[in-house]
């Protein structure tokens, strides 16, 4: 039993140091994206550097994908593996007495994420590696804007995104406080941690969904 309950832990520790990696990554490419709404020069600069610095490509970029394949798998695992474990515990289902909706149906909204992200690299990472590695074009560093506006311009896409930035703010908003309590900061920063994670899990899909709103009416 104690080696089970070890395992456990071990998963959910690494579940949610994983987690917090992805949602620094997000931040980061927020804050990079939030620029093409205020210039078009700036956001082209942040681009190309991030798309032709070598220690991007070549070391953060694997470490980004990997760490996106891992968290998703390990959520499954969990998932099933809690579904397992709670078996018929409770007779009489309580609803969100027992516990969130969000927190219950984190597989909902995390499969959500993984259908968008798809969805994300179809639109920009392919592309980008066909553009380097393939047709092998010369680099052109004011492309960028270009390239995300022309990707609002389609109605559908811009819905499909929002839709998916509303089942990520669902996701963060249980997620970054678990995050934390799962490495141990259960204990008088709680509180603060909680506050943060609210603002965070509303204001960085908020922010995303206001990018692609307003490219989409503004070109």
């Amino acid at each position: 039993m104690g080696v089970v309950l070890s395992s456990t832990i071990l998963r959910k520790v690494a579940m949610a140091l994983s987690g917090l990696f992805l949602m620094f990554f997000l931040l980061q490419h927020f804050a990079i994206n939030i620029t093409s709404v205020f210039s078009e020069t700036v956001f082209n600069q942040f681009s190309h550097f991030m798309g032709t610095n070598a220690l991007v490509q070549f070391v953060l970029q694997p470490i980004l994908i990997f760490g996106v394949i891992f968290h998703f798998i390990m959520g499954f695992v969990l998932d099933i593996r809690n579904r397992r474990a709670r078996g018929t515990r409770y007779a009489v289902y309580k609803g969100s007495s027992n516990a969130s909706w969000v927190s219950r149906n984190m597989i909902i909204s995390g499969g959500t994420i993984l259908a968008f992200l798809v969805l994300h690299f179809y639109d920009f990472w392919v592309p980008e590696m066909k553009y380097k590695y393939i047709e092998v074009l010369p680099e052109n560093p004011d492309r960028y804007y270009e390239e995300l506006v022309h990707k609002f311009e389609n109605l559908t896409r811009v819905v499909l995104y929002v839709i998916s930035f509303l089942f990520l703010a669902l996701h963060l908003s249980h997620g970054f406080s678990s995050a934390f309590q799962s490495i141990g900061f259960n204990n008088k920063y709680t509180t603060v941690i909680k506050s943060i994670s609210k603002v965070y899990a509303i204001g960085i899909p908020l922010g995303f969904a206001f990018i692609a709103i307003f490219h989409h009416l503004t070109h």
